[in-house]
């Protein structure tokens, strides 16, 4: 296979691994490497990167800026189907990974490459995302996982190939963690972390503020959506990109979106991350108390079923499928009367709910009013208790 391979197309981040999968590509290869490096929302991250690229032997380098498209096609989906990933994950990596293996894609058949390689280990969730997306979209190609097929079995044994060649790089031995940001999150997983019973570092967390030393008063946010999209905040209308960019200073600013989770990837291994989400924190509990308004009981609860299936199918990387797109279908669907907006009271990490209104509210004050009146005749209430029981009254008779 390796002297199959003529010109290969990396997803490529900077960081310790794509850093050094570009000479060990043309070492093991002997192939062309065009670097493709996406902007999510990482930003300063991105600072020097097409340098570093051409300096560590890339022969291209490409910067697509893909942040408008990953807020409203990936995000906002997401968001809209209320999905969470074992109660607490708010999917940030999971769903960054179909929009940037889809770009490369299309570079890769733009410039001619004949294989897809990306940096993921062999442990991980990411690689099954990246190469489902490669699946769905270029069946054709050739995939390389380095980690997959590569001696090197740690970040240390990583951070001394890039010593040896003198590849510049920001991890070491004493700053281990392994980080993944983008406009909807930053993540943080290895080192102390390796270790459930240990609690974080706080000089690690960066897009959040410790909540002991969050403002001592409250500060009120108000969240406004069209049919189950952002549209602004504090009456302000705004473009996703710059909502999503105030949310996450707002939600920073109090302590708001920190979580720390032993989760279960997808290839049977539980591991452990700490996670900051301060302005998908603050939308999905808006989203929340407006659908609470707008939506009827049954379609609010079968939402909650099809949240469960839909954050699976984040995680486990099945973005372009069929089932994905059809449940985005029902979710459009049943999101057309959920407008209006959400008031929040944030203070010291936690989301107080202060107020939500839609002009199309289902909440009726005549009905849900403790006091009597002629919307709702209260001795209909016995003949429905007896039907509803009656299952429970005959199993009861037929014990006896």
């Amino acid at each position: 296979m390796t002297n199959q391979v003529k010109r290969v197309a990396l997803a490529y981040s900077g960081g310790l691994d794509t850093s050094i999968i570009i000479p060990w590509l043309k070492e093991n290869y002997h192939c062309e490497v065009v670097a493709i490096a996406a902007d999510v929302g990482q930003s300063e991250e991105l600072d020097g990167l097409h340098e570093k690229a051409i300096a560590t032997g890339a022969a291209e380098i490409y910067i697509e800026d893909l942040r408008h498209e990953f807020i409203t096609e990936y995000i906002w989906p997401t968001l809209r189907a209320g999905a969470v990933y074992e109660h607490k994950y708010l999917l940030g990596t999971s769903f960054a990974r179909p929009v940037i293996a889809k770009k490369q894609v299309e570079i890769a058949k733009q410039t001619g490459c004949d294989a897809l390689a990306h940096g993921c280990t062999g442990k991980g969730n990411d690689q099954v995302r990246f190469e489902l997306t490669f699946q769905a979209l270029a069946p054709e190609m050739t995939v390389i996982a380095p980690w997959r097929e590569w001696d090197i079995v740690s970040r240390e044994d990583a951070i001394d190939y890039a010593n040896e060649r003198q590849i510049p790089i920001t991890a070491s031995r004493e700053k281990i963690y392994s980080h993944d940001r983008n406009i909807w999150h930053l993540s943080h997983e290895g080192g102390i972390l390796e270790d459930p019973a240990n609690e974080p570092d706080e000089a690690m967390f960066e897009l959040t503020v410790s909540p002991l030393k969050a403002p001592d008063t409250p500060e009120y946010v108000e969240i406004g959506f069209e049919k189950g999209t952002p549209v602004s905040v504090n009456g302000e209308q705004l473009d996703p990109l710059p909502l999503l960019e105030k949310l996450n200073l707002i939600g920073g600013r109090n302590g708001i979106g920190r979580d720390d989770l032993v989760e279960n990837r997808l290839v049977g291994i539980k591991s452990r991350g700490v996670y900051e989400t301060p302005g998908g924190t603050l939308l999905l509990a808006a989203l929340r108390e407006l659908e609470s308004l707008c939506l009827d009981r049954e379609s609010a609860h079968y939402k909650q079923q099809i949240a469960l299936k839909y954050a699976e199918m984040v995680y486990f990387g099945q973005w372009f499928t069929p089932l994905r797109e059809a449940l985005d279908a029902f979710v459009n669907s049943l999101m057309q009367p959920v407008s209006g907006s959400a008031r929040l009271k944030l203070y010291k990490g936690n989301v107080i709910i202060a107020g939500r209104t839609s002009p199309n509210t289902l909440y009726r004050p005549d009905l849900a009013s403790f006091t009597m009146g002629a919307s709702y005749d209260q001795r209909d209430a016995a003949g429905f208790i007896n039907i509803f029981g009656l299952p429970l009254k005959v199993h009861a008779l037929t014990k006896k």
